[in-house]
């Protein structure tokens, strides 16, 4: 039974279109920390797991679909993607992108601290400091993006759409 009196939830305002002028800054936000990323060293490759894991804890439809096409050209592959969810039970990542996606994990969940002090020591022995700060960058924008969709109910274009 639903709880709406017409059996279909109200449609959500698409937020980044109702305030442009926010989203165009997150927009921007998100280009330098693209740029810091690459100037820290940190791969397009690494990048988008860290997309791809907070949209899938986030449950973002919108997003992993995004991602993983954007993971797709940057050569990723669909075995380390099909696996991405459950990626500590596997040895197809290397210790610095197992680093990047613990950061991921513990930025996306900010309440546990036991969390973010293990990811964070971690981290330290295999990631310079420019790389762990633009994982937590990565991870902290996604996440905002994250919200917007889940938000606005960004639908998922069909294939023949894109």
């Amino acid at each position: 039974m639903s709880n709406y009196p017409n059996s279909s939830p109200p449609r959500r305002i698409f937020v980044d279109k109702q305030s442009p002028k926010a989203f165009l800054a997150l927009v921007q936000v998100s280009e330098a920390v693209r740029a810091t990323a690459s100037e820290a060293g940190l791969d397009r490759t690494t990048v988008e797991l860290i997309n791809l894991r907070v949209s899938q804890l986030n449950g973002c439809a919108y997003c992993l679909d995004v991602h993983t096409r954007a993971a797709l050209r940057a050569g990723e592959s669909p075995q380390r993607l099909g696996v991405l969810s459950a990626w500590r039970d596997t040895g197809l990542f290397t210790p610095s992108e197992r680093a990047a996606l613990a950061l991921a994990e513990a930025t996306t969940d900010p309440v546990n601290t036991a969390a973010q002090t293990s990811a964070y020591e971690a981290a330290r022995q295999v990631l310079p400091e420019a790389q762990i700060s633009a994982a937590i960058w990565v991870a902290v924008t996604i996440n905002a993006f994250n919200r917007v969709s889940v938000m606005s109910k960004h639908p998922v274009p069909s294939p023949s759409a894109k």
